[in-house]
């Protein structure tokens, strides 16, 4: 194992700035999987659960999602949230019962609601409620996905080392081309954050700037 002095901030800035890293790239037609933008997680003013790390995150995300309506591409918002009784938690939900632990999100809470500043088109994205951290478990997403024939899945949302890292593994796993714009994941803690960034960035994913990815999304319409 190699050992380092670095901070997880600073590895994962050497590795962002290798310009000879190898890509996945975009492919011919996408899906945007926004992760669990709900007050649990995003009102870090109310509940002890959220967090935020680039202040614009939600904007970049409601950018993204304009340019794929644009296309006539998938737009999913995930959220998590459970039954009173708690037992659709599975064994994620033992660990712990206060009322910040995971199994106590519960259904109409305000904790389970999506944040305000989502600009969520009702009558065409798609919402999916999940119960584990990955958003291919147990959703109709892969289902979704073959329908659209996309070869590209775009996933925002948090967190970065929890939720987003494991639907970019599902993701990967089930042949696609992965892709996370860095402004639009999350962490509670930087280390965790920059640490999974460059996990995702070595094996499973392709981490870009927003700006490339709206770009992109412009020239298809060209």
């Amino acid at each position: 194992m190699e050992l380092s002095d670095k901070t997880a901030r600073q590895i994962w800035q050497d590795v962002k700035a290798n310009p000879n890293r190898a890509r996945f790239g975009y492919g011919r037609k996408a899906v945007l999987v926004n992760i669990d933008f709900q007050k649990a997680y995003t009102k870090v003013d109310e509940f002890k659960t959220a967090y935020e790390t680039d202040p614009r995150q939600i904007d970049y995300v409601n950018q993204l999602a304009v340019g794929f309506r644009a296309l006539n591409w998938p737009v999913v918002w995930t959220h998590v949230a459970y039954a009173d009784s708690a037992e659709d938690a599975g064994v994620w939900g033992t660990r712990t019962d206060t009322p910040d632990s995971l199994q106590n999100i519960k259904h109409g809470s305000r904790r389970s609601e999506f944040d305000d500043r989502c600009v969520i088109d009702r009558s065409r994205d798609l919402v999916y409620c999940k119960r584990m951290p990955s958003p291919f478990f147990e959703t109709p997403l892969q289902s979704l996905l073959v329908w659209h024939q996309v070869d590209t899945v775009i996933i925002t949302g948090g967190s970065t080392s929890g939720c987003v890292r494991a639907a970019a593994v599902d993701s990967l796993s089930r042949g696609y081309r992965t892709i996370v714009p860095e402004q639009c994941v999350a962490d509670k803690h930087e280390s965790y954050h920059f640490a999974n960034l460059t996990d995702l960035m070595l094996k499973y994913a392709d981490i870009v700037d927003v700006s490339e990815t709206l770009a992109w999304l412009a020239q298809q319409k060209a």
